[in-house]
């Protein structure tokens, strides 16, 4: 992350209601100062947003590489992805979750269900405590991942209103479990 960065710490809960989820987002990130030009001249926002038991952040930065309107990169903290970055593709969740139900299907399933209340917009700190006993040999904790789907079910909300939205990286989360 370059140094022009303005670092700003949000709580932004999901509240049960994915269109209000979504405008929460938005309203923050219209908040924010215009650019005068590209490269240095251009804003720049890092938004720490979910804080992970272990002081680790998972963290958006704007603009994305695609410039596209309200778009963000979901960084987390100290987890190593594809080519040494700190953010992942939806591609490496998939896999991620894929390794889990392979090691262990029983453990895997009570984490689909965690899964399915954080798209049914349930914060994933509301129902942490309920899963804290899951833990897995490979990939991210448990709380890394719940963390990190929350915003990027988020992300989709935002980019793909129109369309599904949340319901596309549902739909590849749904075909690990077949």
């Amino acid at each position: 992350m370059t140094q022009n960065h303005k670092v700003l710490s949000v709580c932004i809960k999901q509240t049960g209601d994915r269109n209000t989820t979504r405008k929460l987002v938005v309203d923050t990130f219209a908040d924010e100062e215009p650019g005068t030009g590209r490269g240095s001249q251009a804003s720049r926002y890092r938004y720490n947003v979910e804080t992970i038991s272990d002081g680790r952040v998972v963290y958006l930065t704007r603009p994305a590489r695609l410039k596209a309107g309200f778009d963000f990169v979901i960084h987390v903290e100290g987890c190593v992805f594809g080519n040494g970055r700190d953010y992942p593709t939806h591609g490496e969740i998939i896999s991620d979750l894929k390794a889990k139900s392979q090691d262990d299907p029983v453990a895997y399933l009570r984490l689909h269900e965690a899964l399915e209340r954080v798209f049914g917009c349930q914060d994933p700190d509301d129902i942490l405590p309920e899963y804290q006993d899951l833990y897995f040999e490979s990939g991210m904790p448990v709380e890394d991942i719940l963390k990190t789907v929350k915003w990027l079910f988020i992300e989709q909300d935002i980019r793909y209103w129109n369309y599904s939205g949340r319901g596309m990286l549902k739909g590849e989360i749904n075909q690990v479990m077949q």
